[in-house]
């Protein structure tokens, strides 16, 4: 064990941080026993972001440790692709194969045809990103990550010009909390400890907008359901009462805003009617939550990331959080628009990712279009040849990826090697020729950065993994002695060294320090964070007036791909914009697939108590949206678009208002009663202006399983 702090003769505690795709990133307290085996897992009383909190499906990760059904050997496929037959191997033949498989691609088609993918299923830096690495050194496709962030980071950069804001801890001092398009009680249970902290303490009022009445909509004094898709026009008409009522700051505005003359005259016809019509609330509900806000000067808008995978979702951030710049809240503390701290911690992550072989004559490939480059689209592979050979780590394509019919036709081709590394034989996991057996976080040294806080957190290693397993550090290691490239710079290091190097070039202690004092609290200086120095342009100001394409943002596609989507309907000003896919006579009702209580993305699908706790996939159905169709709750019903169908049972519910039908949970495909998941149903076309998913913005049918009454 590399840490542990003996509490008795019997037991020890490890402390980590969670290595999973959630903003809140949290400091651990891990108990281990006496023969080494890991127990419940705590959040850190000693870190005041997490403070002592953590998500139930965390806390249960034993589960996933020892879970019988967990990956311990090599395997090589036997028979066709998704038949389930395998041959167990020793790491040296797969590893062999893989290199072998890249090296053939590459002698016959360029080294392009080498697609190495991943994403954030570790959040930890090391073992995530080494194979950019490998990637830049081989010269194989470029990447560029959709799925998640790029919305949202987009949007609020278009006004902030920097991705930092103020610290959330001081939810805790606010007067007003507005949690805006994240169910924070299912995906960020710290944001609510330090929510309901100001409202005990300090009478605080928690508003909640969202698309359904879940789990966080019931924590809420004033909850907001609106239609997907039209957060956009609630900013603008909460903005029009605030420059009608006399509630926008025109001094701050003067200060530290573009042109508020012009968004005021913008705003003249933006009011509560128009919007009422749009978003599906009443006028008196948009005049509450603007009046509230308004007279309420310590407002801390806590903006999540939903509301943005939308097709408009770079316009919706940016609209809400102009609402804090009309109001002036980002002078208080307690107050201002808070997304994301991602852009605070200048870790020079250069040698890690190997960023000095970056070659820009090398296609960029988007990874929310895997389907697409897979089945051959043209633009999708940038006009280039096929993609023949791909490593994945982290990710789960054939699950949580868009026009899912596609992405397991390009699976399922002959030609196309896969090697998967892997905790769980994933949908992903049955389609390829070689899988991996990967470390748990809790089995390897790794560093992590929160994005809804920040820490710099350490995740040393607490527990020995079975001898079988191995790190995704390793196999890329692996791979690069095998394909020649194990002589360059970054290479050839474990993971402590890469941790030192990295946070010496970044001017921070390293590994021994943070082995010691377990994270480094990296929140700038308040003057920082609320932008009372200026925003991050060359003139200081809030951009009520984007510039959507030439806008620096962490987001920003490479410039071989340019501006994405329909970039050029944007609105000049924040005003809700019409880009989504609006339900119509063929298509009646507007899907979201939000996040379930008990998974994460696909991870936590395989444990016994998250199963049982989630039961099943089911679509939740508006009582009167039944009737009118003759489903009944609990009955097998169709969804369907364009892109295909999905049958899953009906949950009939006033949670969703009529028109809007939710699935929570990205499911296994094999879950569902025809091996076919939620993600047939959404479109993987790019968003503008910098690309990503819209996997919330869906327009589909409904309908009762008339087939199988007629068998």
């Amino acid at each position: 064990m590399n840490i542990a702090t003996p509490i008795s003769a019997k037991s020890r505690i490890g402390h980590s941080a969670c290595p999973h795709d959630c903003p809140s990133t949290c400091a651990l307290d891990i108990d281990i026993d006496a023969t080494g085996r890991l127990g419940r897992v705590r959040g850190s009383d000693a870190n005041s972001y997490t403070a002592g909190v953590i998500c139930a499906k965390v806390a249960r990760y034993a589960e996933r440790v020892y879970h019988p059904d967990r990956l311990l050997a090599p395997k090589r496929r036997k028979g066709v692709k998704g038949g389930g037959s395998w041959q167990e191997i020793g790491w040296d033949d797969a590893l062999d194969e893989i290199a072998e498989a890249f090296l053939k691609a590459e002698a016959a088609h360029g080294s392009e045809a080498i697609w190495p993918y991943f994403y954030a299923g570790t959040m930890g830096l090391v073992q995530r990103d080494s194979i950019e690495r490998l990637r830049h050194v081989k010269k194989y496709s470029g990447f560029f990550d959709t799925i998640c962030v790029n919305m949202a980071w987009t949007g609020y950069m278009m006004g902030t010009g920097a991705l930092r804001g103020p610290d959330p801890r001081e939810m805790a001092v606010s007067d007003c909390v507005v949690i805006w398009g994240t169910n924070a009680v299912v995906t960020q249970v710290n944001v609510m400890t330090h929510a309901i902290k100001a409202r005990k303490e300090r009478g605080a009022k928690i508003v909640v907008i969202d698309v359904y009445d879940n789990a966080t909509m019931k924590q809420a004094d004033l909850g907001l359901v609106v239609r997907p898709g039209t957060d956009a026009a609630l900013a603008c008409a909460v903005m029009h009462v605030a420059f009608r009522d006399g509630y926008a700051d025109h001094t701050y505005m003067a200060r530290f805003a573009d042109d508020p003359e012009g968004l005021e005259a913008h705003l003249q016809t933006r009011t509560p009617e128009w919007a009422a019509a749009i978003t599906g609330l009443t006028v008196e509900e948009i005049e509450a939550f603007a009046r509230l806000v308004g007279q309420t000067k310590k407002t801390f808008f806590r903006l999540g990331y939903g509301f943005t995978r939308q097709r408009n979702g770079s316009v919706a951030m940016h609209a809400a959080a102009s609402i804090a710049t009309v109001l002036g809240s980002w002078q208080y503390e307690g107050g201002g628009a808070f997304h994301s701290n991602s852009g605070v911690f200048a870790m020079d992550k250069s040698e890690l990712m190997g960023t000095a072989f970056v070659d820009p004559d090398i296609r960029v490939l988007d990874q929310s279009q895997i389907g697409r480059i897979l089945t051959g689209d043209r633009e999708a592979l940038r006009g280039r040849g096929p993609v023949t050979a791909m490593l994945i780590q982290n990710t789960n394509p054939m699950t949580v990826m868009p026009e899912q019919r596609r992405v397991r036709q390009g699976f399922a081709r002959d030609d196309l090697f896969v090697a998967v590394h892997e905790h769980f034989m994933t949908d992903t996991a049955d389609m390829a020729d070689i899988v991996l057996p990967a470390t748990m976080f809790v089995e390897h040294d790794d560093i992590y950065r929160g994005g809804g806080q920040s820490h710099i957190l350490l995740g040393p290693k607490v527990i020995e993994p079975p001898e079988t397993v191995r790190t995704n550090l390793f196999v890329i290691e692996e791979l690069a002695k095998r394909l020649g490239v194990a002589d360059r710079p970054g290479f050839g290091l474990t993971e402590r060294e890469t941790i030192d190097r990295m946070m010496a070039k970044s001017g921070r202690p390293g590994f021994d320090y943070l082995l010691e004092h377990k994270w480094i609290d990296a929140a700038p200086a308040f003057e920082e964070a609320h932008y009372l120095n200026g925003f991050g342009f060359a003139d200081g100001k809030f951009r009520f007036k984007p510039d959507w394409t030439g806008t620096p943002a962490l987001t920003r596609p490479p410039e071989s791909l340019g501006a994405l989507g329909p970039h050029q309907a944007l609105p000049v000003f924040p005003d809700h914009v019409d880009l989504i896919e609006t339900a119509d006579a063929e298509h009646p009702f507007r899907l979201a697939t939000s996040p379930a209580r008990n998974f994460l993305n696909s991870s936590f699908t395989e444990t016994k108590t998250s199963l049982q706790k989630e039961n099943r996939p089911e679509v939740m159905v508006n009582p009167r949206d039944a009737e009118a169709a003759g489903i009944a709750g609990g009955e097998i019903v169709v969804l369907g678009n364009s892109r295909g169908s999905v049958r899953l049972h009906a949950k009939v519910t006033e949670t969703v208002k009529p028109g809007v039908l939710v699935a929570e949970g990205i499911w296994p495909n094999k879950a569902h009663l025809d091996g076919e998941g939620i993600n047939v149903l959404t479109g993987a076309d790019q968003v503008a202006p910098y690309g990503g998913a819209a996997v919330h913005d869906t327009k589909v049918w409904l309908r009762r399983d008339v087939a199988k009454e007629m068998a």
